[in-house]
């Protein structure tokens, strides 16, 4: 498969786990975290490493600066690539140290997480969070090419496979009625799965790589809630699926209350997340205050005004700016 972009194209490769390691260069610097390296012991035998901790609190701009100035010591120059070997975290930073480093390195993705492979590794969205926000840093910096390895996806437990299959639901959700319906019924491998995603998001990010006409904001659907709840609790209690789970709620109910979304919709996306044993609702919705001052702070926002992506059916969705901040609190009140 190829992503083309506004300066060329990459590869997305899907590949066998053993093909991997060979597949990739070795000349090449390997970023990723300390439970990828406890897994894969070949990784730091294979490539020269540098290795994290895991977890949202190391997408920041002290680790940012850690691994640049790693690149540094290595002696890296403007025609390598280093590679981001993990979840979302570990492609966000890389990506963004890359976008950096030299004014632009070239980067490889090996996504190891679900919600990676089917999101986070493809579109060229790359940055860091801060204490104000989710991911207020960042660049667009395509990767040089995507490896995705569905072996990777046996060593995660449930909880990171829901956490994953939040953002599967969510392609269904906002342009995929079909593939609501294959996942209602279990009848999907989950090699399939990540194949269809990642087509949608191929589809949305090669129409509106930047953002400019409204396509690429629809994949924020659950976001304007979900971050805000991530970040009120500090990135500690709900992984990322997790509060997005929620923030698709929410915001199918506040589509709902707005008449921009069928009536019943709300209903289908909560049973769909539960039966994936994924959250619908957080007790921290009622901190309605810093709920709504977290979203004042959303990329879509402007000019404090509240924006949203917001489904019209189960397979449609459209971005809806100014939306009255009364509606979002009586939704997060209902919630």
């Amino acid at each position: 498969m190829i992503v083309r972009h506004r300066t060329g194209e990459y590869p997305i490769e899907f590949i066998e786990l053993d093909e991997l390691w060979s597949a990739l260069p070795k000349t090449s610097l390997v970023v990723t975290d300390q439970n990828l390296a406890r897994h894969y012991p070949e990784l730091e035998q294979t490539f020269q490493c540098k290795v994290i901790p895991a977890g949202e609190s190391e997408k920041n701009l002290h680790r940012f600066s850690d691994v640049i100035e790693w690149l540094a010591e290595q002696g890296v120059s403007r025609g390598s690539t280093i590679i981001a070997v993990g979840g979302g975290v570990i492609g966000d930073l890389v990506g963004y140290v890359a976008s950096s480093y030299m004014r632009g390195i070239g980067f490889i993705q090996v996504p190891t997480t679900l919600l990676a492979q089917v999101d986070s590794s493809v579109g060229g969205k790359v940055g860091v969070d801060l204490p104000q926000g989710k991911n207020l840093v960042g660049a667009f910096h395509p990767p040089s090419a995507v490896y995705v390895a569905a072996s990777f996806l046996k060593t995660l437990d449930e909880r990171q496979i829901a956490n994953g299959m939040a953002e599967v639901w969510k392609y269904g959700f906002i342009m995929d009625a079909s593939f609501v319906s294959d996942l209602q019924a279990a009848r999907l491998p989950i090699e399939e799965v990540v194949h269809r995603c990642i087509q949608h998001k191929k589809f949305v990010v090669e129409n509106d790589e930047y953002e400019r006409n409204g396509l690429r904001a629809t994949l924020n659907y659950g976001h304007t809630v979900g971050h805000a709840l991530e970040q009120v609790t500090d990135y500690s209690v709900y992984l990322h699926g997790e509060a997005i789970s929620v923030g698709m709620v929410i915001e199918a109910k506040l589509g709902e209350s707005l008449g921009i979304t069928t009536k019943g919709t709300a209903r289908i996306v909560a049973e769909c997340l539960s039966a994936q044993g994924l959250p619908t609702t957080a007790a921290e919705l009622s901190n309605i205050d810093a709920m709504i001052q977290a979203m004042k702070r959303d990329k879509k926002a402007s000019e404090g005004k509240l924006a949203f992506s917001l489904l019209t059916e189960i397979g449609g969705c459209k971005l809806i700016e100014d939306v009255p901040q009364s509606e979002v609190e009586l939704a997060l009140r209902n919630g």
